[in-house]
């Protein structure tokens, strides 16, 4: 089990060691038939660690707010121990939710593949100057966009750095992907909705210098010229156990204080 403490580093585990949800093996006979318990310090990026282990295993994962917004860890720290009891007597509900399948492609060799819960983007560096890239949609040219970047999202990611790029917010249930511009010179350059069964391909084109592919915000990939970046849905789900008596937008209206003057 990986623990954390509240505003501390990276996420560790019990001997020292940082847990690693990029890289970590899938091979542990120590993941069968087990619950994770994702205990939020800050920000989701504990969980989005631990969603990167769980899902190949098809291990449900217990998400414990420590903190104040995070769209993803719906129990509060109040809520923890009933509902460990209520999970570990098997008195739970199940949320999946659709991941990403994420595959980078150099020189006509895939050098990079992973699964991802939020979003997967291509976005600049830190020199202020707009990228260009060509977006193609089940092998249809879309269009050449000029902007900070893209984000392709899934529906859990929607609430995340889609939202504050003035995309939609798409329920979890909804087999969708978001596509953002990020800072579009166009203005009818707008978010895209298209069917999770799609396969989208994203390729840079003209000046690619400190242009990066980041993976749910916690792994960055510099890019070069005529890289190609694939995204499809990923064959696992990610199991959320969900507190029973709130639905998804009771959750949406506390953490975005909808209807408060």
């Amino acid at each position: 089990m990986a623990r954390r403490a509240r505003g501390a580093g990276p996420l560790r585990r019990r001997d020292g060691r940082v847990f690693d949800g990029f890289n970590e093996g899938k091979n542990t006979s120590a993941s069968r038939g087990c619950v994770a318990i994702a205990a939020r310090a800050w920000r989701d990026g504990t969980l989005l660690a631990a969603a990167r282990l769980a899902a190949p295993r098809g291990i449900p994962i217990l998400p414990i707010n420590m903190g104040s917004l995070g769209f993803l860890t719906s129990f509060t720290l109040d809520e923890l121990y009933p509902a460990l009891e209520d999970t570990l007597g098997g008195r739970f509900s199940i949320s999946e939710r659709v991941m990403l399948y994420v595959e980078l492609e150099r020189g006509g060799k895939l050098i990079e593949t992973q699964r991802v819960l939020n979003e997967a983007v291509v976005n600049k560096g830190a020199l202020a100057r707009m990228i260009e890239l060509e977006l193609s949609i089940d092998g249809d040219f879309v269009c050449r966009y000029r902007a900070d970047g893209l984000i392709v999202a899934s529906p859990t990611g929607s609430t995340a750095y889609s939202l504050s790029a003035g995309g939609p917010i798409v329920h979890p249930g909804v087999e969708s992907f978001i596509i953002t511009p990020i800072c579009a010179h166009m203005l009818s350059d707008r978010p895209l909705v298209v069917r999770d069964s799609s396969s989208i391909r994203m390729k840079l084109c003209g000046n690619t210098e400190s242009v990066f592919l980041t993976l749910d915000g916690q792994r960055g990939i510099p890019l070069q010229a005529t890289d190609l970046v694939r995204i499809s849905r990923a064959k696992e789900l990610l199991k959320l156990i969900q507190p029973p008596r709130k639905s998804y937008f009771e959750i949406l209206r506390n953490k975005l204080k909808w209807g408060e003057a």
